[in-house]
């Protein structure tokens, strides 16, 4: 699933942002280097629009965000790929991350995308079981229990810069799984992006680098 929920009815799984987008303004300088921020904006106004909403799924009360439409339309698509670079390239300083750490499964959706579009590695963290060869783990609690995160071992060499990508930012839990295991392969991890967050849940709280949300539930119903 992938959606976001009104913080009257919470739910950690697949639910929605707050409004606690990150996106910070270029210099005023110029209005040349003003533009990348205008033209995230206007992806941004894109993207929210192309967000459907479904009362009471998956039980009462709650109020489904899908974000699926964006990967039906190539067009939004296209958008979501390149508003994504922007935000990159907004919170790094133009730098891009040598690797981008997709999370098992719905950063999967567009991690590969966004990182061949940006010159990066890909590499995906897999629930356990899901890998083969050695592979290094972190474990992380559910509401339900523990899980366990794993990523190969060779995958990250030491000092490599890694952005992790998600779609959602719910308990934070998944995430700082993520980057732990990011940290225990050597690699340099520069920050966080998703699409979404429940801010209310206060994930961003557990992680231990910058934490960006490209669309913020505000927004989106605006």
């Amino acid at each position: 699933m992938s959606s976001s929920a009104s913080p009257s009815a919470p739910s950690t799984d697949n639910h929605a942002t707050a409004s606690r987008s990150q996106s910070v303004a270029a210099p005023a300088a110029s209005s040349a280097a003003q533009q990348p921020s205008q033209q995230l904006l206007s992806q941004k106004k894109e993207l929210r629009a192309a967000l459907k909403e479904f009362p009471d799924f998956p039980i009462p009360g709650i109020q489904f965000v899908d974000i699926l439409p964006l990967f039906a339309s190539p067009s939004h698509h296209t958008t979501l790929i390149s508003a994504l670079e922007s935000q990159i390239a907004v919170f790094n300083n133009g730098r891009t991350p040598d690797v981008i750490v997709g999370l098992d499964a719905r950063g999967f959706l567009f991690g590969p995308a966004l990182a061949l579009k940006i010159g990066a590695g890909f590499v995906p963290v897999r629930k356990r079981g899901k890998l083969p060869g050695p592979t290094e783990e972190a474990a992380y609690e559910k509401e339900y229990g523990t899980d366990f995160f794993q990523m190969q071992k060779d995958v990250i060499k030491p000092g490599q810069t890694v952005l992790v990508v998600d779609d959602i930012i719910a308990t934070g839990g998944s995430a700082a799984a993520a980057g732990q295991l990011v940290e225990k392969l050597g690699g340099n991890l520069v920050g966080y992006l998703f699409i979404l967050e429940l801010d209310f849940l206060k994930g961003r709280d557990k992680l231990t680098a910058p934490v960006f949300t490209l669309l913020s539930d505000a927004d989106a119903k605006a």
